[in-house]
This record gives structure tokens, sequence and C-alpha cells, in this order.
């Protein structure tokens, strides 16, 4: 294929080298991130791009990108989540919209399990503790116990049901949350979220975002949860109404939390930086070399797969494809 026949994308933010090299050597990409004025940018080339790889969850792809690009056939989104693309718009033009499911189920359902053991054992601390010399001084004090906690997942997706049947090998009884029952499922279901909280202890967040998961995770969730109730999240910020969480462990409504994604990331809220007794990570729930390059080699071979003609391979609920 020469440079001159070469299809023309965008890449809306910067992506590992393993996938843009791939997609530089097949397509000519614009990087519309180095680009100081967008709109100019995007006018330069509006009528030849037509295909957008979303690479950064804080880029909007929504209808102003979607005028922009009147040409625009595919999105193909870095991640299993893809609330910032609005997938009923692009649906509603034609636009395939494609994710990154699968490869990195496992990745995050591992982390969620260590973030849950994190939080507490209080694993961190006790590792701030020994690194200050306090051990010389006594021991940690000590902490609660996974054992006898009951865990209730609110999202009983593919990540959702990788970690409860990580959870199963602890031998703690689990239930789950979520839009309807699942015929498959052994675990306990219960179709209101504050009914499963007064249930359990330990909430397990792996739900997407959007509006119909905003704030599920509410005060009245976490009041039901009580005052020995964990909260763990690495689904997306927006489902736990961040202030009411904050106002819950100032309280001790609520024991602890341990968090992987945030209402406004980066920015994490002082009040939540302040705690000692939580457990803060930079949403690395996917972040190994091994499952970014597998998301990143699923991007481009939508993208690939798209432009050869044989349809796109994970497209989104909102975008469905049926070979013609």
């Amino acid at each position: 294929m020469t440079a001159q026949s070469k299809i023309e994308i965008i890449m809306t933010g910067p992506l590992m080298a393993y996938a843009a090299d791939q997609l530089k050597a097949r397509f000519i990409v614009h990087e519309l991130w180095k680009e100081q004025d967008r709109a100019a940018a995007l006018a330069a080339v509006k009528d030849r791009v037509r295909g957008v790889a979303g690479g950064g969850a804080h880029v909007r792809i929504d209808d102003a990108l979607f005028d922009a690009l009147p040409k625009l056939e595919v999105v193909s989104n870095f991640g299993v989540g893809y609330d910032n693309v609005d997938a009923v718009a692009a649906g509603k033009r034609g636009i395939i919209v494609t994710n990154t499911p699968d490869v990195l189920t496992d990745e995050v359902a591992d982390l969620a399990i260590g973030l849950l053991l994190s939080t507490v054992r209080q694993l961190p601390q006790v590792d701030r503790y020994l690194r200050a010399g306090k051990w010389l001084q006594g021991a940690y004090p000590l902490t609660t116990s996974l054992r006898k906690r009951k865990i209730g997942i609110v999202g009983l997706g593919r990540i959702g049901k990788a970690v409860a049947r990580r959870l199963e090998a602890f031998d703690v009884p689990i239930a789950y949350h979520g839009r309807s029952r699942q015929a498959d499922v052994a675990y306990r279901y219960y179709p209101s979220l504050v009914e499963m909280a007064q249930d359990v202890d330990t909430l397990v967040s792996v739900a997407p975002g959007g509006e119909s998961t905003y704030h599920i995770i509410n005060a009245e969730v976490l009041k039901a949860l009580g005052p020995n109730g964990i909260v763990v999240n690495v689904g997306r910020g927006t489902v736990i109404d961040e202030q009411a969480l904050i106002e819950a462990l100032k309280a001790k409504t609520i024991l602890s939390a341990g968090l992987d994604v945030f209402e406004d990331e980066p920015r994490v809220p002082a009040e939540l930086i302040a705690m000692d007794h939580i457990v803060l990570l930079p949403h690395v729930g996917s972040a190994s070399v091994h499952t970014r390059e597998q998301m990143g080699q699923l991007l481009v071979d939508n993208l690939v797969s798209w432009f050869d003609g044989k349809g796109p391979l994970t497209p989104v609920a909102e975008t469905p494809w049926t070979k013609a």
C-alpha cells in the first residue's frame, strides 16, 4: 500500500509504541493531542479521515468530533470501558464503535483481589510502618480480616465474574447486583443495591460508567453497608458518589475503601489523599505490559479488520454490526 493510498485516521491521545507503530505502518495517522489548534487540524483533514483510534479515557469522542469528521466510519477505543465515547450518537450516524474486552479481564480481576486484600489488611500502611522504623517501637495494630466477610459485587460482567471466581477460593459468601438476574449464575442476586449492602459488609464495584450507574453507590448504600463496611472500586469512578464516600469515611459510617478509579481522574480529592487508613491507586487495573499490549493489539486489529472489509472484531452493544 503506497503512502498515497493509505487510509487516514485520527489518534486522539498517545498509545503504547507497540500499537502506535503498527497504526503508523498501516495508516496515515494524525496525532490530535499534539495539535495546539485542534479545530484547525480537524478541518484540514475532515474529508479524508475515516477512522479514530481512541487513546485516552479523558478525551471525549462525541457529536463535536463526529461533526468535524463527516467521513468517519469507525472508532476503535482503547479499553473495555467506553464511557468517553458517545456510542449512541455514533450508532445514529452509522459509525461503528469497538472496545477491547476480554484481554484485560484477568489483569483487572487480579488487581481487584489485591486491592481488596490491601484494604482489608492495610498492607500499604504496614509497609510504611516498617519503613519508618516503627516496628522497633512495637507491633503494628491488629487489622480487620477477610474471614467472615460477605462480598457483594456491583456489576457481574466479564470482570465481575472473574473477581467472583477468585473470591470463591477465599471461601467467602458472594452476592451480586446488576440490571437483571443472570440465569447461569449461582450467586445470590439482589435487584436492590441498598438491600445487598444491608446483607453484606464489602462491596466490590466493577460496574461501567454512564448515566445508568452514575452515583449508584451513594450515601444510602454506604449507610446500609455499616461501620465495618469496605468499598473497593475498580470499575469507573462515577459509580460512587465521591463526596458521600468522603463523608462516610470521615464519620466512620464505613470502615475503609480501596479505590483504583475516581470521578475526575487524574484529580483525586485532597480529603481522600489525607486519609491514611484507605488505599488509593492511580487507575492501574490493566496496567501491565502484557495486558496493555494485548489491548493495543485489539485496538489495531479492529481498525485493520474494518478497513480490510471484514467488519469489526469487538463492536459495542450500541453499534452492532452484522456482515452484509
